[in-house]
């Protein structure tokens, strides 16, 4: 049995994983090459194959993708967009679509219940669909549409970047049936310093002239970094935001509206308490037409 990992931010639960060095207990990052993508989505049926997930009918919509988008039992999918070059020539630009476990999660920082969102000590995000309410909160938290429900357990599903093989020493299952070397797995840090020679090797020898690292700081920096042929336009890349956020409200009402409403709950029963022991329970006025007559005064009326 792995040890148990840390717990970095929590709504919950204490996960599986890590031991030491095998365990990945720094932080550990995905990285996406979509410049040496070809769009074979091994990676695709290596998610499926090992979350236990059905092969399901794939929709076609005038384009190579499986389906249209990801579901609560599809959560890795290859993104196929048309781009039309300056020059006027065409280009497929392809991106694997997955959870990007932000350092600052929106899910997390939206779920009211306790233990259903968790983050580890190496940046990984897991859902534990055991205290998962249903409320769908994570899903309007997230600002890449990730967090997807299922309208039959009521509970709400994504990529876990593979956190039991993770634990265990292993790299993610889509990592492994990569055939090209476009996925990357290790420390934060190595993925970010491959990443950024990788951009600039773009920028030197191909007409890529803004290629860039996606690590968007809007939501701390991610867990999951893509090597884009132009970081100008991520939104290209079938609707990569280009500034991701938490919500205002869902930064508000899980912030200072929250410190606000327990802070009155604690004056109002300190108030409560005050008022009693200083003047003791309030008794009720009965006015003498009130009083209803004895059974004497009635018989006697009667």
């Amino acid at each position: 049995m792995p040890k148990q990992l840390q717990i970095k931010a929590i709504s919950g639960h204490a996960g599986p994983a890590p031991g030491k060095d095998a365990s990945r207990d720094y932080d550990v990052c995905k990285l996406i090459d979509v410049t040496t993508c070809i769009g074979c989505k091994a990676c695709e049926v290596a998610c499926l194959e090992w979350n236990g997930y059905q092969f399901r009918e794939t929709t076609f919509n005038n384009t190579y993708q499986t389906m249209p988008d990801t579901a609560w039992n599809y959560w890795n999918l290859i993104r196929f967009n048309e781009h039309t070059n300056p020059d006027g020539t065409f280009q497929w630009l392809m991106r694997k679509d997955g959870c990007m476990h932000c350092e600052e999660p929106g899910c997390l920082k939206a779920c009211p219940a306790e233990g259903a969102i968790v983050q580890y000590a190496n940046g990984i995000v897991d859902f534990n669909q055991a205290n998962c309410i249903g409320c769908q909160y994570c899903v309007t938290g997230c600002p890449f549409n990730i967090p997807k429900f299922n309208p039959e357990t009521k509970k709400v599903f994504k990529c876990t970047l593979c956190s039991d093989r993770v634990s265990n020493g292993l790299e993610p299952a889509c990592i492994k049936s990569c055939p090209t070397g476009c996925l990357h797995f290790g420390s934060k840090d190595d993925m970010k310093e491959l990443a950024e020679k990788r951009a600039a090797q773009l920028r030197e020898h191909t007409a890529h002239k803004n290629a860039g690292v996606y690590d968007p700081q809007g939501v701390g920096g991610t867990h999951v970094m893509y090597v884009l042929h132009d970081i100008e336009h991520p939104e290209a890349y079938g609707g990569l935001p280009k500034n991701p956020s938490i919500a205002a409200f869902t930064q508000l009402w899980k912030g200072p509206l929250k410190w606000v409403g327990g802070s009155s709950l604690i004056l109002g029963l300190i108030a409560a308490v005050v008022h009693f022991l200083r003047w003791g329970p309030k008794e009720a006025e009965i006015r003498e037409d009130q009083i209803p007559p004895s059974s004497e005064e009635a018989t006697h009326g009667n």
